[in-house]
């Protein structure tokens, strides 16, 4: 990558309603611009505008359904992206990104409960994961991210699947931004994330990212690796 290429990609996050977009597509899932241009504050002509950056710089992957048009972060190196640079934000927020409401300050700890960063599971909840997976030699850490043998094993016998597509890893690192530890993504992060969606063990809540561990949730991971209910409450 060039440097202009490289100034390029920094300018297309650089706005703050851009980012407000990526932020929010951090979910995984597809959102119509309509519901961007509500979540961020903008009119619709306005979000319809940096959507059509986005799209064009290769960051936002588009799909229209009838009248609706549908958009998502294009793959999961985008997601990580974001969530990479969102981990390198100033330790001391200044008073302007602390949370202005009740409300704001509970949802910023239910997000850093737990939550869904693209596709796997984020915060202290995907940390305490990582590390019970890593305390039972499922997951090494000591050389990047790698699924043991046993923990291959382990995803077996719960009856995940982990179906690796094109070149994306089985286990990988992701930095958690809240956390500032890397938590569990790949197709193992993938796979685990939607199973305990499934399943039943998380439920999403309000509109943001953020997931509640169920009490099946809590049984489950306690009886599958040992995690105490209150760790994750």
């Amino acid at each position: 990558m060039s440097a202009s290429e490289l100034a390029a990609l920094a300018g297309l996050l650089a706005d703050e309603t851009r980012a407000a977009f990526c932020l929010a597509l951090l979910d995984g899932r597809a959102w119509t611009a309509g519901e961007l241009a509500r979540h961020a504050r903008v009119a619709p002509s306005t979000a319809s505008e940096h959507l059509g950056k986005l799209v064009s710089g290769g960051l936002l992957a588009e799909e229209r359904q009838g009248r609706h048009r549908y958009v998502r972060l294009a793959d999961e190196r985008v997601a990580h992206l974001v969530e990479d640079l969102a981990a390198h934000r100033a330790p001391a927020p200044d008073a302007r990104s602390r949370p202005r409401s009740l409300r704001a300050a509970s949802a910023s700890s239910a997000m850093a409960r737990g939550r869904t960063c693209y596709d796997h599971l984020a915060g202290r909840l995907g940390i305490a994961i990582a590390d019970a997976m890593t305390e039972r030699g499922l997951l090494r850490q000591d050389t990047g991210f790698a699924l043991t043998d046993q923990g291959v094993g382990w995803f077996d016998e719960l009856g995940i699947a982990l179906e690796a597509t094109g070149r994306r890893p089985v286990a990988r690192g992701c930095l958690d931004w809240t956390e500032r530890r890397p938590h569990l993504a790949g197709v193992a992060g993938a796979a685990l994330c939607r199973h305990a969606l499934d399943a039943g063990w998380c439920v999403r809540i309000g509109s943001e990212r953020a997931v509640k561990v169920t009490a099946a949730g809590e049984q489950a991971l306690e009886r599958a690796l040992g995690i105490a209910a209150e760790t994750v409450r």
